[in-house]
């Protein structure tokens, strides 16, 4: 098998390549092996949508429930059992692509219960059991950024554990996430760690700031507000990227880690299909190009780029000052720019935790099945 063009230009370019879904159809079937070899994907991410999506199809956990249902197994259990062994078997698919990028890529990620959001310690303490039930090197445990997320993160990584920090919204926030990697990793330093071998990535979400602030400019309805839609968002990113420039390339305290091995904290484009059908279907991933970052991908937008995308190297880096004028713009004409992004991060948290229910739910009414049966 050969890989797309398009896709392998985007990884030549230094964006890592990872997909936005995993379900057992796409382990068993060799799907995911297949996309390894033909798109370029070296990761992949999850999210409680995205098994709640994946538990509510087809018949392939059906199996495996009905066994649990017959050690009697509550739902929480089930729940964690069926998603941790899809994410161990593709720990083990992306094992080569870990072993070939120095522990870069191959990377899955696994989530803690979005209710957990506002509970620090339980948060880091269900990291730790997630990280232990998978038992891969290759695993990144996803932490939501809310304000009580940041010590979990820390804690996390003061453990010798791989974070994938989760609903990143504002590059105030995203200051603050960089601040709790830098503490958690001096921490595991402190500890005896091998922090050479702690991978962290900072999940930056993309479109869901063009779809909110593009509402509120259509309801100031002028001109200058039409002007400005579709800009958000990648200006924001941008600006994201300054801020990981200046952390990691630039200030004293990432470089005195360095010589013990440090790594930075990559930054991840997510969030990256586009809402608006008048946009480009390749927006977030075409004008988000660098160096040290990865964009993860939905499958659709994977395909549109597979097709027809292109990778703008002049995209991310340099483009500062124009963002800030466009940010400048946007609160000129009355968008309040704080509010939008606690507004995202509040509705990021509330969305997770009802696809949780919904998954609890479903997965409880297949144990009632099962016992029945």
């Amino acid at each position: 098998m050969t890989q797309n063009k398009n896709l392998q230009n985007l990884s030549e370019a230094g964006v890592s390549v990872w997909l936005d879904d995993l379900s057992r159809e796409r382990i068993s079937s060799g799907n995911l092996a297949e996309l390894i070899e033909t798109k370029s994907v070296v990761g992949v991410t999850t999210n409680p949508s995205i098994f709640q999506a994946a538990l509510s199809a087809g018949d392939s956990y059906d199996p495996q429930v009905r066994e649990l249902a017959a050690q009697g197994a509550d739902v929480d259990a089930t729940i964690r059992t069926v998603t941790t062994d899809d994410v161990r078997n593709a720990c083990d698919i992306f094992t080569p692509v870990w072993e070939a990028s120095n522990g870069v890529d191959g990377r899955v990620s696994i989530e803690v219960d979005p209710r957990l959001a506002h509970d620090a310690d339980k948060t880091a303490a269900q990291a730790i059991e997630l990280w232990k039930i998978v038992d891969r090197p290759n695993l990144l445990i996803k932490i939501p950024a809310t304000e009580d997320g940041l010590p979990a993160i820390a804690k996390t990584l003061a453990e010798g554990i791989s974070v994938n920090v989760t609903l990143i919204f504002s590059v105030e926030r995203y200051r603050l996430v960089m601040g709790a990697y830098l503490d958690g990793i001096e921490a595991a330093k402190a500890a005896g760690h091998d922090i050479s071998k702690i991978h962290s990535v900072a999940s930056f979400f993309v479109s869901r700031v063009d779809t909110e602030i593009d509402k509120r400019l259509d309801a100031i309805g002028t001109p200058d507000a039409t002007a400005l839609k579709g800009k958000a968002a990648l200006a924001n990113a941008r600006l994201a990227y300054v801020a990981y420039q200046q952390v990691f390339e630039v200030e004293s305290r990432f470089q005195g880690l360095v010589s013990d091995g440090a790594l930075p904290q990559r930054p991840l484009w997510a969030s990256t299909g586009v809402k608006n059908p008048d946009y480009s279907d390749t927006l977030y991933v075409s004008d988000l190009v660098a160096p040290n970052t990865v964009n993860t991908m939905p499958e659709k937008t994977m395909d549109a780029f597979a097709d027809h995308g292109t990778a703008d190297t002049a995209s991310l880096v340099g483009r500062g000052p124009e963002s800030e004028e466009v940010f400048t713009a946007l609160s000129d004409i009355g968008i309040d720019l704080d509010e939008v992004f606690l507004t995202l991060e509040n509705e990021g948290v509330d969305k997770f935790e009802a696809s949780w229910g919904e998954l609890l739910d479903a997965t409880q009414k297949q144990l009632d099945a099962a016992s029945k049966g």
